[in-house]
């Protein structure tokens, strides 16, 4: 019988505490972690026994039935509870618990749906608009009255016209929401990035939106809110892009409600198998997944994709780091400069990165400033070639100068792109 793993902790803030025993048997729906503080409840997607529990998660094997089929959360006096008890965190991948945000108080202010999917190759949140925009938007019209806004945008971008379509026609002549198209460079999806491009002001990196008298929900948040509050769903599957080294092509493989826990390795069998010798499987995105172990990976709350890639490039020279904070961390690109033979002797910061209390931030996302400094200073410490992990924009930058020094450029996204024949991270086109 297939084994389930829920880890406890899916969300920002502490992990939950579990509220089942090892040999108690479990309904699909059936709470099975609880959280004291800022987190939230971890329900189960499956029916099925409760075989182990350790300090990082809780284990059943079980059986997947009717997904219409599950134990119903209670029924709340507000929105804001109900994403409580549904356990409702931020899809997109940060997994702020919902709930938090819709306690805001923005009356005359702003809800903003993100549906910019900002990672390339991931396309489940655009699929899923095009074919039930309806969704995303009864959950923005239950958040704007959760939180007292009088006004809802939409941001999406322009290159989704057919999702973009799907929604105009769903919302018919609403007035008190707005659909509002942006570039398609990244980081576009995120937040203080999408309050520029709606209201023409930069946050301070320390800011949140509330800062813009707005709340910001993911597209797949939205629809998980209106499951809650129209059927009393808790959140216990998930949508997610397969893509990569696959038997059945390079195309992406789209998979909807897919229940949390589920191996990570079963949706890349029912996508063929892995087509001969891979290098890493990315979790999440290329340019913020994290390589993890095919054999340990598990889909959750916040699982974006998965992506399978071709043996990263060898060089087994002098390699400079550029971090930047829209993208992988430091960690990440030590981790990259390992795998391809290179020894780093030099790591260097984007101009735009400031450190707020332990976390990298960008100052100005999507819009950069310069990298010669940085590149110049890797290049003094001798390094013959650097690794970046740029936005757009600060890509943009660093190709306009690298390559004039002698120093040829790796994007820590080329071999992910490379697998699916994906453009490559490198210099955009220049705006006349």
């Amino acid at each position: 019988m297939p084994r389930y793993l829920f880890p406890l902790k899916q969300h920002i803030g502490k992990p939950c505490t579990p509220t089942v025993n090892v040999g108690d048997n479990v309904l699909r729906g059936q709470c099975i972690g609880e959280t004291k503080g800022l987190g939230a409840k971890i329900h189960s997607s499956v029916m099925g026994e409760v075989i182990a529990i350790t300090e990082n998660a809780i284990e059943i094997e079980g059986e997947f039935t009717n997904s219409e089929d599950y134990i119903k959360i209670k029924k709340c006096d507000s929105i804001a509870e109900t994403a409580y008890e549904a356990g409702i965190v931020g899809a997109g991948g940060a997994g702020f618990p919902t709930y938090v945000k819709l306690k805001s108080e923005i009356p005359g202010g702003y809800v903003i749906a993100n549906c910019v999917e900002c990672e390339p190759i991931l396309n489940h949140n655009i699929k899923f608009i095009e074919e039930n925009p309806q969704m995303i938007i009864k959950g923005l019209k239950y958040a704007m009255k959760a939180t007292g806004a009088s006004k809802g945008y939409i941001a999406i971008k322009s290159k989704n016209q057919k999702a973009i379509k799907s929604l105009k026609d769903a919302l018919g002549e609403a007035e008190d929401i707005e659909i509002k198209e942006l570039r398609d460079i990244y980081p576009m999806g995120e937040e203080r990035a999408i309050i520029h491009e709606i209201f023409g002001k930069w946050l301070e990196p320390s800011e949140l939106p509330i800062e813009a008298n707005a709340v910001i929900l993911n597209s797949e948040t939205l629809s998980n809110l209106t499951r809650a509050v129209e059927d009393l769903k808790p959140v216990i599957d998930k949508d997610i892009t397969v893509a990569g080294k696959l038997k059945n092509g390079k195309e992406a493989n789209v998979f909807f409600q897919v229940p949390i826990g589920t191996p990570i390795e079963s949706l890349i069998e029912e996508c063929g198998g892995i087509d001969g010798g891979f290098g890493e499987v990315i979790i999440g995105g290329p340019y913020t997944g994290k390589s993890c172990d095919i054999e340990k990976s598990v889909v959750t709350k916040t699982s974006g994709g998965a992506i399978i890639t071709i043996p990263l490039p060898e060089f087994y020279g002098s390699l400079g780091l550029l971090v930047c904070a829209c993208s992988a961390d430091e960690i990440r690109l030590r981790d990259i400069a390992s795998k391809m033979g290179s020894k780093v002797v030099g790591v260097a910061n984007c101009k735009n990165l400031v450190n707020i209390n332990g976390a990298n931030k960008c100052l100005t996302p999507g819009d950069c400033p310069g990298q010669v400094q940085a590149v110049m200073e890797l290049k003094k410490n001798g390094a013959e070639r650097i690794l970046i992990a740029n936005c757009s924009d600060c890509t943009n930058t660093v190709m306009c100068c690298a390559p004039n020094m002698g120093i040829p450029v790796y994007h820590h996204t080329d071999h992910i792109f490379r697998t699916v024949d994906h453009e490559l991270s490198r210099r955009l086109p220049m705006e006349e």
